[in-house]
């Protein structure tokens, strides 16, 4: 299901929850038949939410995306004229330089791994395999200006752990780990594999390169899913740079705070940043819900808010000071700028009234979210903790 607030002249104007009408939804259809055949049309389409080249992609890691209008209404599911033949990762990439969409597809069938390119019409023109020697869990990668970056982490696809129930995923240290990078400018050429330590990582916070070298800051866990997928311990916030002139991988951890789901600014995709944002996580395995972070990644600071058992919210989405298709006058009265800096700007999140049951959309001044919400608006039902989402402009479904 999507959740969907519409905002205009600084104000809420609609609130709306849809079903995405998957096959899986609608037709009850498997994903693997009896006789093993995988049916890339029945995902549940229940993990993000983007738009591109003017169109609204309903995400889930083991299926082809589905359309839905700027009313959440199903229009079907999309294969980019029948050019993608495998399933779409949930968190494709956007460049802001060139408007190119970055994604993959990972299977428990070779190909195990293809990477996609959609051009900034919505075009795929890059589709290649990337060659690992076994079946694994590949939730995000990451992009930079000048390459294309997966993770060959050890959570290993796993007969034995999908009959104990659950995700048919479990970590294998003795498999190894591997940062792999590919220049987007030669999409065709080989991927080079450089190990790292052990570990699994869902969601990197954002990656760049100045030349040769490159940091990628991501959440990682020391380890996830040894005995069960149902309990999911602490991911940190951890640095990788990557030295390709030496061949060198040196890794270091920023902070011991629990976190989950960071993000930046869409427009610094792949760029040099200097803030990121990432929900708390709570100490009964709960991914979410214990409250906001925002990390000035150059001094090393941290801000939180603490919903002190009360407020538990979801993701947070930054949206820049003066974007447009929203209000030039931000909630609270505070003018806004399109020359402001990097972090200035709106986070946006729901947040889940513990007591009471009810929800609420919520926006934070970025530059003081210790300070709670500025403006909040009661929705008319609960929204559950769910997983990612995104803010879409108007302009961004013109076509």
């Amino acid at each position: 299901m999507l959740h969907a607030v519409e905002l205009s002249g600084g104000r809420a104007r609609s609130f709306r929850s849809r079903f995405v009408r998957t096959r899986k939804l609608r037709d009850l259809a498997r994903y693997v038949d009896r006789d093993g055949r995988v049916d890339f049309t029945a995902s549940p389409a229940n993990t993000h939410v983007v738009a591109h080249a003017g169109r609204i992609l309903a995400l889930a890691e083991n299926g082809y995306p589905w359309l839905v209008d700027r009313n959440l209404d199903t229009i079907g599911y999309h294969d980019f004229a029948g050019r993608l033949r495998g399933p779409m990762t949930a968190h494709p990439k956007l460049c802001p330089t060139t408007g190119e969409l970055h994604f993959f597809g990972y299977h428990f069938a070779p190909p195990f791994v293809v990477y996609h390119r959609l051009d900034a019409r919505g075009e795929l023109v890059v589709s290649r395999p990337i060659e690992i020697p076994r079946p694994i869990m590949m939730h995000d990668f990451a992009i930079t200006q000048d390459f294309v970056l997966f993770f060959d982490l050890p959570l290993v696809f796993s007969p034995e752990a999908a009959a104990r129930g659950g995700l048919p995923y479990a970590f294998d240290a003795s498999a190894g780990a591997r940062i792999g990078i590919l220049r987007r400018d030669s999409p065709e050429s080989p991927v080079r594999w450089l190990e790292i330590e052990p570990c699994f990582f869902f969601h990197p916070l954002n990656a760049w390169n100045t030349g040769d070298t490159i940091r990628i800051d991501v959440a990682r866990y020391p380890d996830l899913w040894r005995e069960s997928s149902g309990r999911f311990g602490s991911a940190f916030l951890h640095r990788y740079d990557v030295d390709l002139a030496r061949g060198t991988v040196r890794e270091t951890a920023l902070d011991d705070l629990g976190i989950e789901f960071p993000r930046v600014r869409e427009d610094r995709v792949g760029l040099p940043t200097r803030f990121g944002y990432a929900s708390r996580t709570r100490d009964d395995g709960i991914v979410v819900g214990a409250g906001l972070v925002r990390y000035d990644l150059e001094t090393g600071a941290r801000t939180l808010f603490d919903g002190e058992g009360k407020w538990m919210p979801g993701e947070a989405v930054f949206v820049p000071a003066g974007t447009s298709g929203a209000s030039t006058r931000a909630p609270g009265g505070r003018a806004t700028s399109n020359a402001a800096g990097e972090g200035d700007g709106w986070l946006l999140a729901f947040l889940h009234d513990r007591d009471g049951g009810a929800s609420h959309f919520a926006i934070f001044d970025a530059t003081r979210l210790e300070k709670g919400p500025i403006a909040r608006v009661c929705l008319p039902q609960r929204v559950p903790l769910g997983f990612h989402g995104s803010f879409i402009p108007d302009e961004a479904l013109a076509r």
